[in-house]
């Protein structure tokens, strides 16, 4: 005990000493040093997101010496499975990315984060609509501010439609021509994992009865006869050749020209399609597949890609505001970041990137693409593993002919029900 306050005396003349000796600008900097206040941020992402993010942070503790971030961050299966333990201990981040669906799974009342607007002094929500801020709100708190919108887009490999003298599909039948003329060299117009294809589907679906999936209240707006339509649309999609079954769906396919294109998030634009753009082809961001006479969009949704949110539990909320207002809204973070997660929903970053000329590639015009069409908000529970699974086996009952497509239908309702209310 003694001798650690020997070296405590020593340690604090030795830093009075340093200050005497130095200049005003000198002592400013030894004591921001000394009073430094460290908190903490977590993300997850690929080693591009990951080496990029370390930087931009470096950049942050520069302009702000007196702030000190520990970094936190994994690919997202083991960043899901810890964030849900930390949620639960309250032992996340100060500052965290977060997945839109969690904001309705720990913050139903919008008590589960902190209230980002109790903090307008210092992040700057004038960048952001009312609209934009409203996906991160709830009960009328502001939870969360979206990073970049996202939407399952159509992505079309258009040189290779035009050696088989096709333009960019629109309509549902375009593909079901398409696949005539593509399918005896074995080759599919469309392909998507199973999340894609299920909401290709439901967007299918929604076209012929005009009804959302979920209702406002978040129940099941569908019935049997909606789902057995679902059903019949999927195996019409695989037997007739338009798409392989989303259990033999592999995306190296797309570069080796099996698949005319694929349906995936604007935020995974680059990821699927670059090595295909690599090889020489054309990809383009094609329109929302629709019925014939149907408005673009129709059917289709939209989401925050990914959003930032402040712990709740948090004991230094200014300085994890200062962060966060840096992370969205300076050009610093901006430059570093480009469309690695999107088009920016913040005008302050936006405004740079397009100063700086980089508004432009796939994910870009995909982006495009989703401002010009009225989809429709993205209920997170549409993405219910649960749900798509379900929807998947119920499928393969009828393509392997152990089931008709209304007996189908009428097992997926009594399986849904089992978890969901519907509306019925």
């Amino acid at each position: 005990m003694i001798l650690k306050r020997i070296i405590a005396a020593l340690s604090a003349s030795a830093f009075a000493l340093a200050l005497a000796a130095c200049g005003s600008e000198e002592k400013q900097v030894l004591l921001e040093q000394r009073e430094q206040t460290q908190i903490s941020l977590s993300w997850w992402g690929n080693d591009v997101r990951n080496e990029y993010t370390i930087e931009a942070v470096s950049r942050f503790e520069k302009a702000h010496p007196g702030i000190k971030v520990k970094c936190s961050y994994s690919e997202w299966s083991g960043y899901e499975a810890r964030s849900q333990v930390q949620m639960v201990t309250g032992t996340e981040a100060d500052v965290m990315q977060i997945n839109a669906g969690w904001l309705s799974q720990y913050s139903p009342d919008g008590a589960g984060y902190y209230d980002i607007e109790k903090l307008a002094d210092t992040v700057d929500l004038t960048n952001f609509s009312e609209e934009m801020l409203d996906y991160g709100r709830r009960n009328g708190v502001l939870n969360a501010i979206p990073i970049a919108m996202n939407a399952e887009t159509v992505y079309i490999n258009k040189s290779l439609y035009e050696q088989y003298g096709l333009a960019v599909p629109k309509t549902w039948d375009d593909l079901f021509a398409a696949a005539k003329v593509m399918s005896p060299d074995g080759v599919y117009p469309i392909s998507g994992a199973s999340k894609s294809i299920w909401l290709y589907c439901i967007a299918y679906a929604e076209q012929q009865n005009g009804k959302h999936f979920f209702s406002d209240s978040s129940e099941i707006a569908f019935s049997k006869d909606d789902l057995k339509i679902m059903i019949e649309f999927y195996n019409k999609l695989v037997s007739e050749n338009v798409m392989p079954k989303v259990e033999d769906y592999q995306r190296f396919n797309l570069e080796n020209l099996v698949y005319a294109g694929t349906i995936a998030w604007v935020s995974d634009a680059l990821n699927y399609n670059q090595a295909t753009i690599d090889a020489g082809c054309e990809v383009v961001a094609a329109d929302y597949t629709v019925s014939d006479g149907m408005p673009g969009g129709a059917g289709w949704y939209a989401k925050p890609a990914t959003l930032y949110a402040i712990s709740k539990n948090t004991e230094h909320p200014e300085e994890a505001a200062q962060l966060l207002d840096f992370m969205l809204n300076s050009p610093e973070w901006a430059e570093l970041q480009g469309l690695e997660k999107g088009i920016p929903v913040s005008r302050a970053s936006r405004d740079y990137l397009d100063q700086q000329g980089m508004l432009e590639g796939l994910q870009y015009e995909a982006s495009l693409v989703m401002e010009n069409t009225d989809l429709a908000p993205m209920n997170s529970l549409i993405e219910d593993t649960f749900l798509i699974d379900e929807f998947i086996a119920a499928c393969n009952l009828v393509q392997f002919e152990k089931s008709d497509s209304d007996q189908a239908a009428g097992e997926l309702y009594e399986k849904y029900k089992e978890k969901y209310t519907f509306t019925e």
